[in-house]
């Protein structure tokens, strides 16, 4: 299928001009580049596990599996039903006077994870970074990523190392930099860091440095890894980019309280970034775990809902979900990206949105490559949602265009019976009958 969509000019919010800062156009057409040279984007967002689904026992509560190690004990499904939490058409920023700002490095090397240190094992590296393994088979992230994870890497580990040395040890297996023993693991891959990278473009197109952006691409960063272990846990999801996830390699428990030990560390990261625009950052991240939150809720909900009738769920309302789970942090980095530059509030806005769009993108291309996608390709069988009867983009509007095929899909997905290949098969044909492939 076609690359990504980017909307760099997106449906602004009331009041909120376009981006048309000169100094812009450079980055901004590199926010564009970052972005179709990601259409894998399995790696990379909410949804991207490259994983496969194990729901027979349901996430560990105790020690995990295999590998594990972990005395964390609770309930199988660790989440929380309540009230949805709104959120605002931009974030509150203050109005920058431009750059200048000191650029929230800290030392390029790594404090120490208790008796080990975070460092890459591979010869001839320098320590103190974190690895880098690739296998061969493995689509490399563009020359506009790299650049991004090389100015971000070194704040990234010092922000790791800081954390309680076993927790640190949990959040560097997470990232692909380490085995569970905190050894070097050359089968291990990172995502493309393309939060990491939009927080520096959100800086750069604004006539800032993209260095301002750090301590906020730091940020986005471990909450987006923190979001992943929670959404494991959820979805009972046993790998993660063809490796046991991290509440399968250490318990429930510990992965749980890694998460939250991320998000901490975010919230910190931000607080304590340089120059005056760190409060203002602060509240752009709260809003937007908000949304995250509330998103997730939303699209846990949903699994409970009926496929017809007066309470099934809509295109639009899944829209509005997946603008909540998934956009709201692609969102979050470029908009931290322009708080930290020095941008105006309606700069800002526009590159929040621009980044909102992006994610509703991301979250179609992950739906349909899930039916249709090319298991070698997206690295994870196809039709796993569909025997989940997971409601995603293509499904629903199928179901909402009616006719035949859409009425046989509804009562298919809706049969008490488990869906095997066949019958997921059957659902996918449907699916594209009903017009919801196109």
């Amino acid at each position: 299928m076609s690359a990504v969509p980017t909307p760099l000019t997106p449906e602004h919010p009331q009041g909120a001009p376009a981006v048309t800062t000169t100094a812009a156009a450079p980055a901004a057409a590199a926010v564009s580049t970052a972005v179709t040279t990601t259409r894998d984007t399995r790696d990379d967002h909410d949804h991207d596990h490259d994983h496969d689904h194990d729901h027979s026992h349901g996430p560990d509560r105790g020690h995990g599996r295999g590998q594990g190690r972990g005395h964390g004990a609770g309930p199988d499904q660790p989440h929380d039903h309540g009230p949805e939490h709104p959120h605002g058409d931009g974030p509150e920023h203050p109005h920058g006077d431009g750059p200048g700002h000191p650029h929230g490095h800290r030392p390029d090397h790594a404090h120490g994870l208790g008796p080990r240190r975070i460092r890459d094992h591979r010869p001839g590296h320098a320590p103190g970074h974190a690895p880098d393994h690739r296998p061969a088979h493995d689509n490399a992230p563009a020359p506009l990523l790299e650049r991004c994870r090389a100015l971000v890497r070194p704040a990234l580990v010092d922000a790791v190392s800081g954390l309680h040395p076993w927790t640190g040890e949990m959040a560097a297996y997470a990232l692909g930099w380490a085995d569970p023993g905190g050894g070097p693991d050359p089968g291990a891959t990172e995502g493309k860091g393309v939060r990491q990278a939009l927080a520096v473009l959100g800086a750069e197109a604004v006539g800032a440095d993209g260095a301002d952006a750090v301590p906020g691409a730091v940020a986005v960063e471990l909450v987006h890894v923190f979001s992943l272990l929670h959404d494991d846990i959820m979805d009972g999801d046993a790998l993660r980019r063809q490796r046991p996830a991290v509440w399968k390699a250490y318990g429930t428990g510990p992965a749980v309280l890694t998460g939250d030990a991320l998000l901490a560390q975010a919230v910190t990261t931000l607080a304590e970034a340089p120059g005056p625009y760190s409060a203002a950052a602060v509240r752009c991240l709260c809003r937007t775990l908000n949304a995250l939150v509330a998103g997730q809720a939303e699209d846990l909900r949903f699994e409970d809902r009926s496929w017809h009738g007066p309470g099934a769920v809509g295109p639009e309302q899944y829209r509005s979900m997946a603008e909540r789970k998934t956009g709201a942090l692609l969102g979050c980095a470029l908009a931290l990206g322009a708080v930290l530059g020095g941008a105006s509030d309606g700069t800002v806005a526009s590159l929040d949105r621009a980044g909102r769009h992006l994610g509703l993108a991301f979250q179609a291309v992950d739906d349909v490559l899930g039916i249709w996608g090319d298991p070698v390709v997206i690295g994870k069988p196809v039709h796993a949602d569909l025997r989940r009867r997971k409601k995603t983009f293509p499904v629903l509007a199928a179901l909402a265009g009616g006719g035949a095929a859409a009425r046989e899909l509804a009562a298919l997905l809706g049969s008490p019976r488990p869906l095997d290949g066949e019958g997921a098969a059957r659902a996918a044909a449907l699916v594209e009958d009903a017009g919801g492939r196109t």
